[in-house]
C-alpha cells in the first residue's frame, strides 16, 4: 500500500489553502481580483487513482464595489472588463485595475509603484495615435482672441428719435464724443485680443436712420416697422461698425439676416494682431419694453493658469483654468483582452499579458470597457465570508487526507508485526 494518494492530497490541500489565504490577506486591496484552485485527478494508466494535483489557479474578474474616497486622482472602473494600461520606464506593459493615482512634480501620473497611466494627448484620439504617458502640464493656458460676438438686445420701441446725427471722433480737434442726442440707448460689450487684454467696445442705437434734418417721428421701413442704428465703437471712441437694424410691425429683426451679419474689426495694437469678430444679432428685438442686453456671449478669453482637474466618465482629464475656461488635458487609454484568465499575476495590483491573454485591445472608457469614475476606487471582490467557509472546508479536506495517511501507516505497522 502507497501514501502516494494522501500525500497528494495534502500538497493540494496545502496549495487550497494558500490560495484561500491569500484571498484573506487581499480583502482590503483595491482592484484586487480573488482566486481559486482547480483540481486534477491523476490516473497514469492506473485503474486506481494516483491522488490529486492543482490543475490551475484562476482569478475572478468579477466587478469590485465601488468605494468613493475624495481624491479627485483615485478613479474606478465601473461596469466593465477594461484595464488601466502602464508603462514601466524601460517600456514594459502592464495592467491594473487600481486607480489610485498620483501626480509626480513633471506632470506625470504615476500609480503607487511608479508605473506610468497611458493615454492619449489633447486633440487626439484612440486610433489616431500610439498610448504614451499622460502629462498634466502646469504650462498657461495661451488667450484666444473673439472672433464671434452673439448679442440679443431689446430695444424699445417708444424711444425718441434723436435729435442729432452720431458722430464720434477722437482724433479731430476739438474730439467729438457721442451725447444723448445722438443716441438712445447705449450698452458696453467686452472682447479679448490675440494676448488675452480685455477690450470694451461700445454699442450705440438710435432710432431711424438720420440723413438730414432731425425728424420727430420714425419713418416706416419697408416691412412696416422702424429702423435702427447700431454704431460700434472701440474704448477710444473710433467708429468701427455701423449697422442699420429694421424691424417689422411685429417687432422682429428682418435685417440684417443670419446670412448677412457685419463684422467689426480692431486694428493691430499694442503688440497684438488685428481682430475680426462676426457679430451675430439674432433674437434682437423691438417691444414695447425697457431697452435691454438680453445676452451678449463673446468666444474669447485670457490666458489662464491651471486650478485643478477631474477625470471624466469617458476618460477624459478636464482641467479648470482661472481664466474660468475648462480644457481637456489628455485622456486616460483602457484595454481589453479576449482571455482574462491568460493575463499573468506580476504582483503591485498589475498584470501582463501572455499568448494565452491575446493582444491588447486598446480604447476608452465606455461600452463593454466600463466607465470611469473620479473619486472613487475599485474595491476587492474578494467574499470574505465565502472565503472563510471555503477555508474551514479546506482544513477539513486537510485533515482528512492526513487521516488516510495515518491509516495507511497503521496497516502497515500491522503487516510488519505479522
Amino acid at each position: 500500500m502507497g501514501f502516494g494518494q494522501g500525500v497528494s492530497g495534502l500538497n493540494a490541500a496545502a496549495s487550497n489553502l494558500d490560495v484561500i489565504g491569500n484571498n484573506i490577506a487581499n480583502a482590503n486591496t483595491v482592484g484586487y481580483k480573488q482566486s481559486s484552485a482547480q483540481f486534477a485527478d491523476v490516473y497514469a494508466g492506473s485503474m486506481v487513482g494516483l491522488g490529486t494535483r492543482v490543475n490551475s489557479v484562476v482569478q475572478s474578474f468579477n466587478n469590485g464595489n465601488i468605494s468613493t474616497t475624495g481624491n479627485n486622482l483615485d478613479v474606478a472602473i465601473s461596469n466593465g472588463n477594461g484595464f488601466f494600461r502602464l508603462t514601466n520606464t524601460d517600456g514594459s506593459v502592464y495592467y491594473s485595475r487600481n486607480g489610485q493615482f498620483q501626480r509626480m512634480d513633471d506632470g506625470r501620473l504615476v500609480n503607487a509603484s511608479g508605473l506610468q497611466v497611458t493615454g492619449y494627448p489633447a486633440g487626439t484620439t484612440a486610433g489616431g495615435v500610439a498610448p504614451q504617458p499622460i502629462v498634466i502640464s502646469n504650462a498657461q493656458m495661451p488667450p484666444q482672441a473673439t472672433n464671434n460676438i452673439k448679442a440679443q438686445f431689446q430695444l424699445d420701441s417708444r424711444s425718441a428719435v434723436p435729435t442729432s446725427v452720431f458722430t464720434s471722433t477722437p482724433t479731430t480737434v476739438p474730439p467729438v464724443s457721442p451725447d444723448s442726442t445722438m443716441f438712445s440707448y447705449s450698452t458696453a460689450m467686452t472682447v479679448y485680443d490675440s494676448l488675452g487684454n480685455k477690450q470694451q467696445l461700445t454699442a450705440y442705437f438710435g432710432k431711424s436712420v438720420l440723413a438730414g434734418p432731425p425728424v420727430t417721428q420714425a419713418p416706416i421701413n419697408a416691412s412696416g416697422g422702424n429702423d435702427w442704428t447700431m454704431n460700434v465703437t472701440d474704448s477710444s471712441g473710433n467708429v468701427l461698425q455701423t449697422v442699420t437694424l429694421s424691424f417689422d410691425n411685429n417687432g422682429t429683426l428682418v435685417s440684417p439676416t443670419p446670412t448677412t451679419m457685419p463684422s467689426v474689426t480692431l486694428p493691430a495694437a499694442n503688440g497684438a494682431k488685428a481682430m475680426t469678430a462676426q457679430l451675430n444679432l439674432t433674437g434682437t428685438t423691438q417691444f414695447g419694453a425697457d431697452n435691454d442686453p438680453k445676452s451678449i456671449v463673446q468666444n474669447g478669453y485670457t490666458s489662464g493658469s491651471l486650478l485643478g482637474f477631474a477625470v471624466q466618465s469617458d476618460g477624459t482629464i478636464l482641467g479648470s483654468f482661472s481664466n474660468e475656461q475648462t480644457k481637456s488635458l489628455g485622456q486616460i487609454a483602457m484595454a481589453a483582452f479576449g482571455n482574462v484568465q491568460g493575463l499573468k499575476p506580476e504582483g503591485n495590483n498589475v498584470w501582463s499579458a501572455t499568448g494565452a491573454s491575446g493582444q491588447e485591445l486598446l480604447g476608452t472608457a465606455g461600452g463593454s470597457m466600463g466607465t470611469l469614475q473620479s473619486n472613487a476606487v475599485e474595491d476587492s471582490n474578494v467574499d470574505l465570508s465565502g472565503q472563510l467557509v471555503n477555508l474551514i472546508v479546506a482544513q477539513r479536506n486537510y485533515q482528512a487526507n492526513a487521516q488516510t495517511i495515518k491509516a495507511q501507516d497503521t496497516i502497515m505497522q500491522t503487516l510488519v508485526n505479522l
